[in-house]
This record gives structure tokens, sequence and C-alpha cells, in this order.
């Protein structure tokens, strides 16, 4: 058989792109091991008393890796310190206390960017700055890779390690709980505030999150949160399992998290850590100045987990979300279905407050005015079902006699445009339809919308309508007479015979039958409720 040139041709042309299959394969592999080495190579600890993940060169000694005694032996623990503050400190301190009494233990410090004054570390002290740098490969700046123990022990700023043997207890506290729902360990730390035990109930649907007083002060008091100063223990692997492991103000990020997985905290009555720096900041000015820092991260961080308000154990209230300098939770409402919902949420409290609050301020107008309202649509469902706006709604509705607006200043002249009242509310002429519009501010357009009728041979009716079902005639007498009912907090007027006023609007059993406003978008999981 003659092999043709063309066929040699082809044949030579099939060997060589073989052998550059081969040889981009090998270097594929050869890269692909480079990688791997340089995750093994960062995962070490970088040397005691260096900077990790900003490349600044090193704030003190070193010697050998960290995760690796002396002997050959490793530790089972790396101590962690994440709070303090940068312009007033004791890291150095904190460091020393440890690596005296336990030089074989990594101490890691943990900053989100790199503290100015530099922080001076002792000699096996690391600073990892958690800030990405261009230069770096991500691995760099990211936490767990420069933990290697099988713990974790967490301690604020100023503590001191006086009995070495300390820590082995806490390890054996936490591994006699084996795969228990108590997945932290912590002792309070003495003269110092002291730590409470909390129990904490995150609730994302409802973006809030409750604190409640628990049952503290006993050896191995179990609880949900802690609040005060203390040092935890908590294994490497759960730690690095949260979404955001180091957040800051630490306590708060860490216990919202380990609540929301179920798990608990053990708060043992001893043994105990010290601090000679008590208080913490040598100055008024330096104290109040962590305390506005603390309050600016707080609000960062419940803002970042979608949490807007915040019932504390004293029964006050903290919130995160909108008022009536600022624009409210969501944008415009496409489809009948606000954002929150495709998230699984319900409207946030903030939200919920402000219309409370517009809604009692509109009605009181009108009432003073002599213009005669009823809670229309999901309104009156709300107040049927909840005596309150619907957890999910966003706005609040109100049907007017349209001869009384006459009798009211807020209404009777805003064809000409909007009024902003003493108050700060802003009465309008809705530019979606014939109705008025009262928004919560300027900045704020959570609003009441009040919708006119008037009477035509006993029907109540209007001379435009817009494409919600609800929006249709129906018989006068339903407001003949009018019944106070309990809405948002006050005594407000609907309908005499509300279910069938329901009904004729939304169909038979809306009522018992929750469900939102445009279900083809997006449906209400009844089994959740």
């Amino acid at each position: 058989m003659r092999i043709t040139f063309c066929q040699a041709l082809l044949t030579g042309a099939i060997v060589i792109n073989l052998l550059i299959l081969y040889y981009v394969s090998r270097a594929q592999q050869q890269m692909m091991e480079k990688r791997k080495e340089l995750g093994r190579g960062t995962r070490r600890a970088a040397r005691p008393g260096s900077v990790l993940g900003g490349g600044l060169g090193v704030l003190g000694g070193e010697h050998g890796l960290v995760g690796v005694e002396g002997h050959g032996r490793s530790p089972r623990v790396t101590v962690l310190l994440r709070e303090f503050e940068n312009f007033e400190n004791y890291v150095r301190d904190v460091a020393n206390s440890f690596l005296r009494q336990r030089p074989d233990l990594p101490f890691l410090t943990v900053a989100d960017v790199f503290p100015y004054p530099p922080l001076v570390l002792p000699e096996g002290a690391r600073l990892l700055v958690l800030s990405p740098s261009p230069e770096q490969p991500p691995q760099a700046h990211r936490p767990e890779f420069h933990v290697q123990t099988e713990f974790v022990l967490l301690v604020p700023d100023g503590v001191e390690l006086e009995q070495p043997r300390v820590i082995e207890r806490l390890i054996k506290e936490l591994e006699g709980e084996g795969g228990g729902p108590v997945r932290l360990v912590a002792a309070p730390v003495l003269v110092r505030s002291a730590v409470q035990c909390l129990h904490l109930r995150v609730n994302l649907r409802e973006w809030t999150a409750t604190y409640s007083p628990a049952a503290s002060g006993s050896s191995g008091s179990v609880c949900t949160a802690l609040q005060g100063d203390a040092v935890v223990l908590i294994r490497t692997e759960d730690l690095f399992n949260l979404s955001v492991p180091l957040g800051r103000p630490l306590f708060p990020a860490l216990f919202v998290q380990t609540s929301l997985r179920g798990w608990k905290v053990k708060l043992l009555e001893s043994p105990c850590f010290s601090t000679n720096h008590r208080p913490l900041f040598s100055s008024a000015h330096s104290q109040w100045k962590a305390e506005t820092r603390l309050k600016e991260a707080t609000g960062k961080l419940m803002r970042s987990f979608g949490l807007k308000r915040l019932l504390m154990p004293d029964g006050k209230e903290q919130w995160y979300g909108c008022s009536k300098e600022t624009p409210r939770c969501f944008g415009t409402v496409q489809d009948d279905t606000p954002d929150y919902l495709y998230l699984d949420r319900w409207t946030p409290p903030c939200c919920l407050r402000s219309l409370r609050e517009t809604t009692k301020y509109v009605i009181n107008v009108l009432e003073s005015s002599g213009v005669r309202y009823w809670l229309e649509g999901g309104s009156l469902l709300g107040a049927v079902r909840h005596q309150d706006i619907i957890p999910w709604d966003y706005d609040v509705d109100l049907g007017i006699y349209l001869e009384d607006v006459p009798n009211c200043d807020h209404l009777k002249n805003l064809d000409s445009g909007s009024l902003v009242d003493a108050n700060g509310y802003v009465w309008e002429r809705a530019v979606e339809g014939d109705f008025y519009r009262v928004q919560y501010s300027e900045a704020n357009h959570l609003h009441v919308d009040l919708w006119p009728f008037y009477p035509r041979n006993g029907v109540m009716t209007k001379d435009t309508w817009t494409e919600h079902k609800q929006d249709v005639e129906f018989p006068e007498h339903f407001l003949q007479p009018l019944v106070p009912m309990p809405f948002a907090g006050i005594t407000a007027y609907g309908p005499n015979n509300h279910r069938a006023f329901l009904e004729l609007k939304f169909g038979e059993g809306v009522i018992e039958n929750p469900q939102y406003p445009n279900p083809d978008r997006k449906r209400l999981d009844r089994s959740k409720l």
C-alpha cells in the first residue's frame, strides 16, 4: 500500500497536534501543582511577628512556622484577637500574656485594614489584614488559610492568661459536648463588664432579632448569645463555616449566625480570665470614640445581615432601617409584588412602623375635618385578620366620601399641586389615577391612599377605576353605619359587614386563605405561617 504525499502530510500534522496537546496538558498540570503548593504555603502560617495580607514587612521577631511546636507537636488552638481600637489598645500586652504562658500557641490579630499607628507585636504573634491587596493571592487575606489548629480561642482586648491550663479546661468542656447543639464554650473576664447569658431569636422574614434574659451565673449555663466580656472557644471548622466568621462587632456577628444554625454557647462560671486594664480606655474622649465606632459598626453589620430591628433584653429597641429623613427600604413596586417578597421576607418593621404612624396621622386629620372614611381593600383585610397592617403589605388604603373632600384643608386644593404640612407629611393627588395620596415625608414615600367614592342610586361608585380586582362598586349599605374596629394601634372605621364586603371585592374565603397580592409572580407558602 502506497502512502501519498497528502496522507503523509496529514499523518505528520496529527502527530504534531498530539505532541502539542501532550505538552500543553503537562504544563497545565504543573501550573495546578504550583497553585496547590501556593495554597499550602499560604495556609502554613507566616512568620511570627509578621503582617499577613498586607505585604508591609515584619513588626516583631521570627522563629519557625505557626501551628508547629518546637518539639514537633502541633498545638490544638489558635488565639485570635479581633476586637481592638487603633487609637488605644493593649494588643501587645495580650499577646505577651498568652505567649509568655504558652509560647507554643499561634497568636493571630485580625484587622480590617492595616492599623495606624502600627501595632508592635511580640515574637510569635502575627497580624492578618482582611482587606484585599491587588498584588496578593486571594488566600493571603482569608483567615481560614492562616489557622491550622483544631480550635480557635476568641479573646477580647486587654485580657490576660494567668493559668496556662485554663485553655485545656475549655477544650475539655467543648469536647465533652460531643456533636450536640453546644458548639461554643465561654469563660468570663473578671473586673470588666459582667457577661450575660442571653436567648437570641433571629427572624429574618421579619428583619428582627430578639434578645431576652436567660438563666446565668451557674456553671454550665447554656444559651444562644452572650453580652459582655468573655473568652470564647469554637472549633475552627465551625467558625469558618459561618458566612461572616470574623465580622464586627464580633459577638453580635457570631451569635446571629450561630443562633440561626441552632448552635448554643455554654457559659462557665470558672475558669475566669483576668485583666489589669480597667477601664479599657484612658480618657472619656477615647471611650466616646470607641462607643461611636461600635454604634457605626453595629449598624453596618445589621444592615448587611438584613436586620432592621433589635429588641434588647431591657425591652429597648434599636432600629437600622428607614426613617422620615431617609428613603423607604424598597423601591418602586412592580406587578403588586415588592422586592422583599422575592427574598422570602415580609415588609420591614421600620416601614410598618412608619405606615402605622402615617395612618394614625391621616385618620386624625380626616376625623377632625369631618371627612367620612373607611378601611378599604387589603387594609380592611389586615384589620380583620391581624387588627393591623398585613405583614407583607406596603401601603394603607382608605375610602372617603367625595362630597366631604371640601371639608379638609389638606385635600380641597390639591388639584393645583402637593402640600407639605407642618409635620412633614406630603399630601398630593396621585399621578396614577383619580385619588389622593399622603406620603410619610418628602424623602420617604411610604403612603396612605385615599379613594374618593360617591353614592349613586344606593351604590358607591367612582368616575375612574384601576386594574385592581378589588376596585369595584359596592352597595352603600355597607357604610350605613360605619363601625369601629382596631387597626394599627388605633380605632378606625370600617364597613358594617366586613366579611360580605371583603368577599364581594376579593372572593369567597379571602379572610381564611391569605395570599400575596400577585400569586402569579410570588405565591405565599402557607405552611410557613
